[in-house]
């Protein structure tokens, strides 16, 4: 899970004097719930802000209805319980749009990793180290493409034995769905903070892009205490990493990123992998969803195969937009792909080395 990796930071100006209150106009509206095991808040300034986030707030609980396979009476939980069925134009979308990135992952993004990701407790939280036998198993059982989607008839199936877990993808698509309400209500600016997932859209009311802090995944309980600041507008910026759920078993520590191929937490020498994207409003593209599906892909890849998966990637495809990535490693460097290297700001003293992939 992506919970509160990133913050949004209101950076103030350095100045003696304070800054003057914004007009009437400019008073946000926010709306604030918890879906998806994750605090959501949606901010939005204008005339029908008030609606938009009411509306984006209800749209979370609508897909946590549809997405979640811990509600028993989900979407998903009906699937993976039947291994077929009836399917709902939302949940056959985000199944198409997984089974895009699996293939373009080569498989480390793969939702049907569910059955060994229950095996190790992160679905009930109720911790163990799987017995390796156990392993072997479930891991047959992962493979993407035993997920089939039938459009025309409204039918999805599962390979027999299978059942999916969407939280590696659906966070991103929820900010997907906030983008285009922000878009069909006119709404200039605004922001969603859906955990680790962030939407920022158009500008600060002072005019100056949003300051997405990245979390110092060595330090997450501070707080405070980030490897970097980026600064974006009409974005989404997703973050995973290996600091965010995880416990530890006779002295080892374990992670819930799960290595579809090995059916242990990934091993990469990456401690997060931000991926950032502009946002299309309009629906056409997902690429929050996008963002959130490589995040944990990439996380799982590890640094070199990584970059050499952005540098392919870079061109505008019929299903996606380019993307760039901010990535810490274990061995203390934050590596900052081109594209972002003018909007990202290194903090003084952080202890990180920082480079710029080209």
């Amino acid at each position: 899970m992506k919970r509160l990796i990133l913050y949004l930071l209101y950076m103030l100006l350095l100045t003696a004097c304070a800054a003057p209150a914004p007009a009437q106009e400019e008073t946000p509206e926010v709306a604030q719930l918890i879906a998806m095991d994750t605090l959501m808040t949606f901010t939005a300034y204008g005339e029908d802000a008030k609606a938009v986030v009411q509306q984006a707030a209800e749209a979370m609980r609508t897909a946590e209805a549809m997405f979640s396979r811990t509600l028993p009476e989900s979407e998903v939980s009906r699937l993976n319980a039947q291994g077929s069925g009836k399917a709902g134009p939302e949940l056959q979308r985000l199944l198409e749009a997984a089974s895009h990135y699996w293939r373009e992952t080569g498989g480390a993004f793969d939702i049907t990793v569910a059955p060994v990701a229950s095996a190790w407790g992160f679905t009930t939280d109720s911790f163990q180290v799987p017995d390796a036998e156990e392993l072997e198993s479930l891991k047959e059982l992962v493979d993407g493409s035993g997920v089939t989607v039938d459009g025309p008839a409204g039918t999805v199936s599962l390979k027999a034995g299978q059942s999916i877990d969407l939280g590696g993808i659906a966070k991103g698509y929820a900010s997907d769905l906030a983008a285009q309400m922000f878009a069909s209500a006119s709404i200039q600016r605004g922001k969603a903070e859906l955990g680790g997932n962030i939407l920022a859209w158009g500008v600060r009311p002072d005019g100056n892009p949003w300051r997405v802090g990245i979390v110092d995944p060595a330090r997450p309980e501070a707080g405070d205490a980030f490897v970097g600041i980026v600064e974006l507008e009409d974005s989404a910026a997703i973050t995973s990493g290996g600091y965010q759920r995880f416990f530890e078993a006779n002295g080892q520590r374990y992670h819930h990123i799960i290595d579809p191929a090995a059916g242990w937490p990934a091993d990469s020498g990456l401690t997060s992998v931000t991926v950032v994207a502009r946002m299309d409003g309009g629906g056409e593209r997902l690429n929050g969803t996008m963002c959130d599906a490589y995040s944990t892909a990439l996380f799982i890849m590890g640094e070199e195969k990584a970059l050499d998966f952005w540098r392919s990637h870079q061109t505008q495809t019929e299903y996606e937009d380019a993307f760039d990535l901010v990535l810490v490693t274990e061995d203390g460097r934050v590596i900052v792909t081109e594209g972002l290297s003018d909007r990202f700001h290194p903090i003084e003293d952080s202890g990180y080395e920082y480079e710029t992939a080209s």
